[in-house]
């Protein structure tokens, strides 16, 4: 079906879905019926009842039961979605002989998470007749661990280019078997990468990484169309939570299981989560993109960088704080999610740092009260190799002031303690964003360091 651009003109929409029609009855089943009828049911029966007569009248003349697939389904809006919703339902009991046999939408999300803008009638349409022709969804499964192993090796019986077991392993990491990213990263890997197309060279899981990151940086259509979703209400008052690590308040259970036939979360023993590393940094990078354009002029990458080639991260946080007191409530109200403001320009202020050659691991936990990141930045001097071999490793907690502020630094002590000690980090920094409106910048910032269980930590008041 081709996409009709038309949102509340039914006409031109319905012309565009009986065209599509029509196109695809004479490419796939060389049947003329729909181009020849087409535009005298439209002009006879109007907008409104056109879809209907077409699909009654061609499966009266067929010689074979009809089935009609209407892909993307819901990149219709407004009016037009609801009068084909609408016609849909009408041909129900004229079934089996004089409508089509069986009909199936194709979209991200199920029909009943449709909200319609009606012009015509004012208001959000979510329910009736328009909405009752669902008999069954059906959603693709993401791949499992072993699935996604048996596709990637299919390429090495194909062409003979082995994979790392640690890039396979990587591989199922980044993507946790979403059909699209699974295939997309092979193929940026084994296809697109100067050094993946050299069928004598194993794939490493540097390869899988630079191939992530190409992904990213290009907005391929499916990621586009996820930061898209980014935008609507519904799914901002469920992410917002994950980024701040809080637990929900006062959600519905249909926004919440919304987002995840979505695919932005899924359900893990531990609780909800981001479905998959590379939407988790995703997320947060397409949500501060302009931010980090913004603060490409106020802070050079090299200014943090020591001779040797390692970040110096107490003058980078030092550089943060004196931005954050200064410029924080402007810039954090330029956010669509306000909530979790201090946050996301956090990691829009790292982003912009490590795009030079490092990049940002993150975790988000449903009630953990925290943000885990990752800062990875090679260091080494050097030839190439040796440069790839020697990584500097910097854990970065963030965290809301809301108990007392010796009760949380303490809390935020033993986190950041423990993160660095599970991800072999050599050094922590621990911030604390104090939202509080009566305390004065004076008493908010400040910095000392802190140790536990041999680790240092630098804590960071904002």
């Amino acid at each position: 079906m081709q996409r009709p651009f038309a949102r509340e003109d039914v006409y031109r929409g319905m012309r565009a879905v009986l065209g599509g029609v029509a196109s695809r009855a004479m490419d796939f089943l060389q049947d003329e019926f729909p181009l020849t009828n087409m535009k005298k049911i439209l002009e006879l029966w109007g907008e409104d009842s056109a879809l209907n007569t077409m699909l009654s009248q061609w499966s009266k003349v067929s010689t074979k039961p009809l089935v009609i697939f209407f892909d993307e389904i819901d990149s219709l809006v407004g009016d037009t979605l609801i009068s084909v919703l609408r016609q849909i339902r009408g041909g129900y009991d004229k079934r089996p002989a004089d409508f089509p046999q069986s009909i199936i939408l194709c979209g991200v999300r199920d029909v009943r998470d449709y909200r319609i803008h009606s012009s015509r009638e004012k208001e959000v349409i979510t329910g009736g007749s328009a909405f009752n022709i669902k008999a069954e969804s059906l959603r693709l499964e993401d791949f499992t661990r072993e699935e996604v192993i048996r596709l990637y090796l299919s390429h090495t019986e194909e062409t003979g280019q082995p994979f790392d077991a640690e890039a396979l392993d990587l591989a199922w990491e980044l993507t946790r078997g979403q059909p699209w990213l699974v295939n997309a990263l092979g193929y940026e890997t084994c296809f697109r990468i100067k050094e993946g197309r050299d069928r004598t060279m194993t794939i490493t899981p540097d390869m899988v990484l630079t191939a992530k990151e190409n992904l990213i940086a290009r907005r391929e259509t499916h990621l586009d169309q996820l930061v898209d979703k980014l935008k609507e209400d519904r799914v901002r008052k469920v992410i917002a939570p994950m980024l701040l690590g809080e637990s929900f308040e006062e959600l519905k259970e249909d926004d919440i299981q919304y987002v995840i036939d979505l695919g932005l979360l899924h359900r893990a023993s531990s609780g909800l989560e981001i479905s998959n590393p590379i939407y988790g940094e995703i997320i947060p990078r397409e949500l501060t993109s302009i931010t980090q354009y913004n603060l490409e002029p106020r802070f050079d990458p090299l200014w943090y960088v020591r001779p040797e080639g390692s970040l110096d991260m107490s003058l980078l946080m030092s550089a943060f704080q004196d931005f954050f007191r200064e410029h924080s409530e402007h810039w954090v109200e330029r956010f669509q999610y306000k909530e979790a403001g201090p946050q996301l320009l956090m990691q829009a202020f790292l982003q912009r740092i490590v795009n030079g050659g490092g990049r940002i691991e993150r975790e988000y936990g449903l009630g953990r009260m925290r943000t885990d990141l990752l800062v990875i930045w090679p260091c080494g001097a050097g030839d190439d190799k040796r440069r790839e071999k020697k990584v500097q490793k910097v854990v970065i907690e963030l965290k809301v002031l809301y108990k007392s502020l010796e009760k949380t630094m303490e809390d935020g002590l033993k986190q950041t303690a423990a993160y660095m000690d599970r991800c072999g980090a050599q050094e922590g920094h621990l911030i604390l964003f104090d939202r509080s409106k009566e305390r004065s910048w004076e008493q908010k910032i400040f910095c000392r360091e802190e140790a536990l269980g041999g680790r240092k930590v630098t804590i960071w008041g904002m």
